[in-house]
């Protein structure tokens, strides 16, 4: 069987990490087994459905890196992939249906639907759905008035007194009664657009899809959609609900456990490759042991058979420990390059825009930052002091513990004679050892003497390492703040 699997999501809001999972397992899927991956747009909600969406939707995966093969913007055999654009199809195959008995022209109004939703809830009724009045007017008398103009809808008929059984992957063996699915529900609107159960239906057949991966919050429209398939005479895809995304009280992901956005997610400045390789495991699992894996390593892995069935906890802690894993294992030319829209908008150059000398000097300080960095909008946060004038620090910033500012000052001016060495150092411990031996010399503590030169060169006392920093600042700046902070001090 040629594996044919599909995203298809509603352009009515941007990417969330629930629909980036699902287009994940569908591609890696589809690749696993050689097959294809589509995208298809389900923009039948004309209210909510907006091209921004669409946009997004791009953008995202062209941030994330996989893409789909057949799709709006790439073609392919069984377009067009925009349910918009397929109107006359659906309104084909609702005819169709019509003609197989399998469907029914409903000429209720709205009002209506509405009165007889009222008078239920008066009556405290445990009925739900349409009441199905329509059901028993005989099907030439409904042509009849559908011919001479009259507006309905069509509805789909659901066997009565009957169960509904398929099979998912995940799941097993599933059984629905009948009487439990919502009531004939509407297929093609009196406006002639479909609702989002003809529409997928039809287009899963038509676009030859295989597999259906989606989340669990869909399980419900399944016994739906099998009828509706073995009344067109269809078999339906292989079903295979995916387990939900839960955060760490066990309640469904949202926006209360934290960002769920992928656009929110970009702009703390997760990287995409954390963001795929942690998303990968979220409701699955591929080696024992084995924590980091490239997209193509996920592709070579990935198998139904290694979907959980229970839900998958979206733990943040842990997505902050895997962008660090990928920030500190980029070079520092490729970690500049993608922070450096973050320096820019958080102003940490006084220019606006660096010029060749600050871009240099920006990517020369990745090795300060990088091993404790968290997310890329924390690096320019970091180095501020390397560009721009440091306010003085509190006097009492500057007393060691259990010391005096005398002992601050005194530090300062033992340690001023070094930097023109220091700032020549090509290593760390090269630089360490000079302070250990001027420690030892005038036998002070070696906290006692870096901790006052940590702040009047970065305006911090914790700051990224000061080793580094000397280095990169250059001996005349830090001779300058060194003398600045003696001043204020003194």
């Amino acid at each position: 069987m040629k594996i044919r699997d599909r995203y298809a999501p509603s352009p009515t809001g941007p990417q969330h990490i629930g629909g980036v999972r699902t287009a994940l397992f569908n591609y890696l899927f589809a690749r696993s087994q050689g097959g294809t991956f589509i995208l298809r747009l389900e923009d039948t909600d004309q209210n909510r459905s907006e091209d921004q969406y669409v946009q997004n939707l791009y953008e995202t995966f062209s941030w994330l890196g996989f893409n789909w093969d057949e799709g709006p913007d790439r073609g392919g055999d069984f377009g067009p992939y925009i349910q918009s654009q397929r109107s006359e199809l659906y309104q084909q195959y609702a005819a169709e249906l019509l003609k197989r008995d399998g469907a029914y022209r409903c000429f209720c109004s709205s009002e209506r639907i509405d009165q007889v939703r009222k008078e239920r809830e008066a009556s405290q009724s445990s009925q739900t759905g349409y009441d199905r009045l329509c059901r028993s007017i005989p099907p030439e008398e409904a042509e009849k008035r559908a011919a001479a103009g009259e507006a309905h809808t069509i509805r789909l008929k659901i066997p009565l007194g009957e169960k509904t059984v398929f099979n998912d992957h995940l799941i097993g063996q599933v059984e629905w009664k009948n009487e439990d699915i919502n009531p004939d529900p509407v297929l093609l609107k009196s406006d002639g657009y479909p609702t989002y159960h003809l529409a997928n239906v039809v287009d899963d057949h038509l676009m030859e899809v295989s597999h259906i991966l989606r989340a669990q919050e869909w399980l419900p429209s399944v016994p739906l959609h099998v009828i509706m398939y073995r009344a067109f005479g269809w078999e339906h895809p292989e079903f295979c609900h995916l387990p939900l995304i839960m955060g760490l009280d066990g309640k469904k992901l949202s926006k209360r456990h934290g960002s769920t956005s992928i656009d929110e997610f970009r702009r703390q400045g997760i990287l995409s490759e954390a963001l795929i390789n942690y998303v990968a495991l979220v409701g699955a699992s591929y080696e024992e042991g084995k924590d980091i894996y490239t997209l193509d390593e996920l592709v070579q892995r990935f198998s139904l058979e290694k979907l959980s069935k229970s839900p998958g906890i979206f733990d943040y802690k842990k997505l902050e420990w895997y962008n660090g894993h990928y920030i500190r294992s980029k070079s520092d030319e490729d970690l500049a390059a993608l922070s450096l829209p973050f320096a820019i908008e958080q102003g940490l150059f006084p220019s606006g825009a660096p010029d060749e000398a600050q871009k240099e000097l920006y990517t020369r300080a990745m090795g300060l930052v990088k091993e404790r960095a968290v997310y890329l909008t924390e690096i320019p946060e970091k180095l501020g002091y390397l560009f721009n004038e440091i306010p003085m620090a509190p006097k009492e910033e500057f007393i060691p513990k259990k010391g005096s500012l005398e002992m601050a000052i005194d530090a300062l001016q033992k340690v001023r004679p070094l930097i023109d060495t220091l700032a020549q150092t090509k290593t760390d411990q090269e630089a360490e050892d000079l302070f250990k031996a001027l420690s030892e010399k005038e036998g002070l503590k070696l906290g006692d003497l870096m901790m006052p030169l940590r702040l009047a060169l970065t305006g911090s006392r914790v700051s990224p390492p000061l080793f580094g920093s000397i280095r990169l600042l250059g001996a005349a700046t830090s001779l300058a703040r060194i003398d600045r902070a003696l001043e204020g001090l003194s």
